[in-house]
């Protein structure tokens, strides 16, 4: 089941009105070392367990095991998909800006402006549809196990077209899987168009459109690529790599596809970002980019990049309307999704 209501009309008038007084908080500062970013969101989500009576924190915490939470999330708003943890719309302001702050100590501060503008997306959304399901109340977060400093916990928060799952062990953060989406693509606030993937969409196609016409044909599939392949729901599942081979890009096109593929993994804060990075860019002679659909900025193309260590889908949604206002995107890491290569076995 899914849903469009976006059109061309999102790009050019969204009221000020619609996000005044609902931003999330602005709580990301200077970028953690692991060791601080760590022990940041263990006292950050102490101290928003502190603030809930025992019926709020039942609804938070589960079993770090608990595999059925642990799969739990989707690109799907409320009613089409039945989520587990504190809602936001249930919490008081201080409950709510304690979980997101909670939220953003995990984060790079790029990743929780991402984040925002992703939920402030929903929040226009619901505004132009009228319909509940969507908005800023509509997301929740869930704690599994004990935050700790040693032992593996992790955090979820997420809710219609966002499912961040960072898996938080000793010294290493996890983000994968995670999905990040957007409806609409644009919009407009105080007279500025913000794009929450317009990243994502713009490197994508810079990369593309730096390619030869030899290297262009490796790289555009002879077929039509519409939804993502390993979406929600698709853990432990792989594909076969296909489109232009790293080892076949001159030195400046590997950059821009480590360009790109930041994009996701600098969601995280700065230092797993690095480390995670350090990871893709060891294998980039063995990672993939292939593309699907036109190659001029503008259009709807669906796009991959596949390593090793690596996994990230881009993926219009084609259903009607704007394909280009409704985005889709998952970010995976075929041997770590939810920190597995740490955990003890």
């Amino acid at each position: 089941m899914k849903f469009l209501f976006a059109t061309r009309a999102f790009r050019i008038f969204i009221s000020t009105a619609v996000l005044a007084g609902l931003a999330i908080p602005q709580l990301q500062a200077q970028a953690p070392t692991a060791g601080s970013a760590i022990s940041s969101a263990v006292k950050n989500a102490n101290a928003l367990l502190a603030i809930l009576d025992s019926r709020l924190r039942a609804k938070v915490l589960f079993e770090f095991n608990d595999n059925r939470q642990r799969a739990r999330w989707s690109n799907l708003p409320s009613g089409a998909f039945t989520r587990a943890g504190l809602r936001l719309g249930d919490l008081t302001p201080q409950q709510r800006k304690a979980a997101m702050t909670l939220v953003a100590s995990v984060l790079s501060r790029e990743g929780y402006d991402k984040v925002g503008a992703i939920m402030d997306a929903d929040e226009v959304l619901k505004s132009s549809s009228g319909r509940p399901l969507f908005g800023r109340d509509e997301y929740y977060i869930s704690i599994l196990g004990n935050p700790s400093l040693t032992t593996p916990w992790m955090l979820q928060f997420g809710g219609h077209h966002l499912g961040l799952n960072v898996t938080i062990t000793g010294d290493r953060d996890v983000l994968t899987p995670s999905l990040t989406a957007v409806q609409p693509a644009a919009y407009n606030v105080n007279g500025k168009t913000v794009r929450p993937l317009g990243r994502e969409n713009d490197k994508a196609f810079a990369l593309i459109n730096a390619l030869d016409a030899g290297q262009r044909k490796q790289a555009i599939l002879n077929y039509r690529v519409a939804d993502l392949v390993l979406g929600p729901g698709e853990d432990g599942k792989t594909i076969m790599p296909e489109g232009i081979r790293g080892s076949a890009l001159s030195v400046s096109q590997q950059a821009m596809l480590l360009d790109l593929a930041n994009e996701w993994v600098g969601i995280i804060h700065d230092s797993a970002a690095a480390t995670r990075m350090s990871e893709i860019r060891a294998g980039i002679a063995a990672t993939w980019f292939a593309w699907s659909g036109p190659t001029r900025n503008g259009s709807a193309a669906y796009f991959r990049i596949q390593g090793p260590r690596l996994i990230i889908e881009y993926s219009p949604q084609e259903l009607g309307g704007d394909p280009t206002m409704h985005i889709h995107t998952i970010y995976r890491d075929p041997v770590n999704d939810y920190g597995k290569s740490f955990l003890p076995r």
